[in-house]
């Protein structure tokens, strides 16, 4: 697994730096607590990491913590998060999440899978972002990007993430799984795209299915 990842970044270092991905800022961010992470992954669903990053700072400049995010009006978090996709929904989400942490959790995220995804509108894939992102504790989420790299290399044969995830899991050693999604994702967004990926330039095809598929006549 290292030798893949290693290759990533340095297929898309050899191409073009990668930005950092929007949860990776947040992490990074002298604001990124659990709260902000949270919330900064549930607005993402579907969205361009360049609108989640510009719209989380703007809300949480707003709205400092679980307490006054909860006391917002939906129609006001609808006005700041208006750039992003599925804005409706993703407000009275939003801030229904907020009131849940201000008021069972006393402001603060629960640092355990069970629990998270109690929280209405977070999966799997939110939740292990939370735990990698906010707490560092291994987890490995599997979005778009993960999932059709994971099955273009051959690492698995799966039809959905939630299989993807598991079979991951099995077969990835746990000291690597904080990178994973990190890296996918970069890699997904800027080298391993949907269509036309840019196999020529990557460093890591000789150990790709989906390369070799390809190339095999």
């Amino acid at each position: 697994m290292e030798k893949i990842l290693r290759g990533m970044m340095d297929t898309m270092n050899s191409v073009k730096p990668p930005r950092m991905t929007a949860l990776r800022e947040l992490h990074e961010a002298e604001t990124g607590g659990p709260f902000s992470i949270l919330i900064g992954t549930i607005l993402s669903a579907r969205t361009k990491d360049e609108n989640t990053t510009k719209v989380v700072k703007i809300l949480f400049s707003k709205y400092k913590d679980a307490k006054s995010l909860a006391n917002a009006r939906v129609k006001d978090v609808e006005k700041i998060i208006k750039s992003i996709g599925f804005y409706h929904v993703k407000s009275k989400r939003i801030v229904e999440v907020a009131k849940i942490i201000d008021s069972k959790y006393k402001g603060k995220v629960p640092d355990n899978l069970d629990e998270l995804v109690e929280l209405p509108g977070v999966g799997r894939k939110t939740a292990n972002c939370v735990l990698v992102y906010a707490f560092e504790k291994p987890a490995i989420p599997v979005d778009i990007h993960v999932h059709r790299i994971s099955n273009r290399l051959g690492l698995v044969k799966t039809k959905n993430p939630e299989d993807t995830e598991q079979e991951l899991m099995k077969k990835i050693p746990k000291k690597y799984w904080l990178e994973i999604n990190d890296t996918f994702v970069m890699y997904g967004q800027n080298i391993c795209k949907p269509i036309s990926p840019m196999c020529d330039v990557c460093k890591i095809k000789k150990s790709c299915l989906y390369y070799k598929t390809r190339n095999a006549s």
